[in-house]
């Protein structure tokens, strides 16, 4: 193997040990005989040996050590022992090319990335899987909650008053894309949608097709995905209350949207404002536990601001610090001006603007938002009587849980909330007349055009309750006297 540089230079001898190459430096007493049968003397030892013309060689350890094995072997100078690591650099580099390590890496990593891409696309049948499993869930919940005692309603859909957590995170989302008919899409813009025919699922999708059809995930530049998982984490952040529930949710973001094409806001408000409008009235409830009370807004604060922090869920990531931090304050203040409590405060404000609105000035916009998220969160009487009619429905069912817990608590109860107390029309008229149809007609002067699809409505429907109150009156009437004859006929 070629003579040492230097007599007195330790010699060195490569050892294959179990597929890993072992190096062993010997003394320059030691002749390369000796050690050759010293290192054979183990049966599990390969020994590697570089020749005077550096090619490889390795001598199998049941190979008697004699001279013709080592005549023309020495061991390893410096010079040679580099040569050595070369070889190997080598051979590592001819078997890496023989399997083909990194094409099959970058072969491996373009099909996951494939099959990412279609487990997100077509949803696959892990998501259909696990839609099922959550309606099983579901349905198992409602069933137990049966077991117990639940107020009757009129209304066409049940409901549990089980409250959710915050929900878990997802790395893909579970609700599959529908493709929305121009039919639909048209009839979005309208007060006159019909909420009751979609499941959530296709509110889902419709909320998303808002969001980009507004030009918002491109002025945001959101993460389409984002934009779904932040869609799921508002759905399963509302819970299944009667009234205040994900329907209510998008019903309040459906008139928001169409109030928005009504109005023409796109070409009077910035990008900025209506992302605002839209993102407060998706969160403007978030986890709203069916009792009406003060605890209420600051949940939904609290919900919208976890949403917002969460970054799988942060619809906002690409949002400078700054811009951001204004946005999720003015989202803030629009969830806390649905405070029933604040109503005539913020009506007299606007009124005070309403004749000489400027909307380059920033505190009339902050005020005509306050006043457009009002409009839509008490919205339902604006749309067609089928479609209004089961939310009071909803509504009283959810007041007289309250008021029948109170009682039971030995607390006041609200006159509007007491079942003995009150009726639909008797519940309806005096909020259609004393806080709806002002407050619309308030509007009216800024944007005209809402009279004929949104307060007329709102007059038919205060029209029509009107004459279930007189039906009403007459049924009692009757009922009082038919008592008053029974009981003198018996005296």
């Amino acid at each position: 193997m070629g003579s040492s540089s230097s007599s007195y230079a330790p010699k060195t001898v490569y050892l294959d040990v179990d597929g890993k190459v072992q190096r062993v430096m010997f003394s320059p007493d030691y002749c390369p005989k000796c050690v050759l049968n010293l290192l054979c003397l183990s049966r599990n030892t390969a020994i590697l040996l570089i020749d005077s013309e550096g090619a490889l060689v390795s001598i199998d350890p049941s190979m008697p050590a004699n001279d013709s094995n080592i005549n023309n072997f020495v061991f390893l100078s410096k010079e040679k022992e580099d040569m050595f690591q070369n070889v190997l650099s080598q051979v590592a580099e001819q078997f890496n090319r023989a399997f083909r390590i990194n094409e099959l890496k970058t072969e491996v990593t373009n099909r996951l990335a494939m099959l990412e891409k279609r487990v997100e696309l077509e949803g696959l049948k892990v998501v259909e899987i696990e839609k099922c499993k959550n309606d099983l869930k579901k349905l198992r919940d409602e069933m137990t909650s049966r077991g117990g005692v639940r107020m009757n309603c009129n209304c066409k859909y049940n409901f549990t008053d089980d409250g959710k957590k915050l929900s878990p995170r997802r790395d893909v989302p579970s609700y599959p894309k529908y493709t929305l008919s121009q039919e639909t899409i048209e009839a979005l813009k309208k007060p006159t949608f019909d909420v009751w025919h979609w499941e959530h699922n296709e509110m889902l999708s419709c909320l998303e097709y808002m969001y980009h059809d507004l030009g918002l995930v491109k002025e945001f530049n959101i993460n389409p995905i984002t934009l779904k998982r932040w869609l799921l984490a508002i759905q399963e952040n509302y819970r299944d209350n009667p009234f205040h529930n994900f329907r209510h949710c998008f019903c309040v973001s459906q008139m928001m949207y169409g109030m928005i094409h009504l109005c023409n806001l796109q070409e009077r408000l910035t990008m900025t404002d209506m992302c605002i409008l839209m993102t407060a009235a998706a969160c403007h409830d978030l986890d709203h536990p069916g009792y009406n009370n003060t605890y209420v807004l600051f949940s939904s604060v609290i919900r919208f601001q976890i949403n917002a922090r969460t970054e799988l869920c942060n619809i906002f990531a690409n949002v400078e610090p700054d811009s951001f931090k204004q946005i999720r304050q003015a989202i803030i203040t629009l969830i806390l001006a649905t405070d029933m409590a604040r109503h005539g405060e913020i009506l007299d404000s606007f009124k005070q603007k309403v004749d000489n609105f400027d909307f380059t000035n920033e505190e009339h916009v902050k005020c005509l938002k306050m006043v457009l998220i009002k409009c839509c969160d008490i919205s339902n009487e604006v749309r067609p009587t089928e479609v209004a009619e089961p939310w009071v429905d909803c509504l009283l069912e959810e007041y007289f849980m309250q008021s029948d817990r109170e009682k039971s608590e030995g607390l006041p109860v609200a006159p509007f909330m007491d079942r003995d107390k009150v009726t639909k029309p008797t519940a309806q008229i005096g909020f259609i007349k004393f806080v709806l149809i002002p407050m619309f007609e308030t509007v009216m002067k800024l944007f005209p055009q809402i009279e004929e699809i949104m307060v007329q409505p709102l007059r038919d429907s205060r029209d029509h309750y009107e004459e279930l109150k007189q039906i009403d009156d007459a049924m009692s009437e009757k009922k009082k006297t038919e008592s008053m004859s029974l009981g003198g006929k018996k005296k």
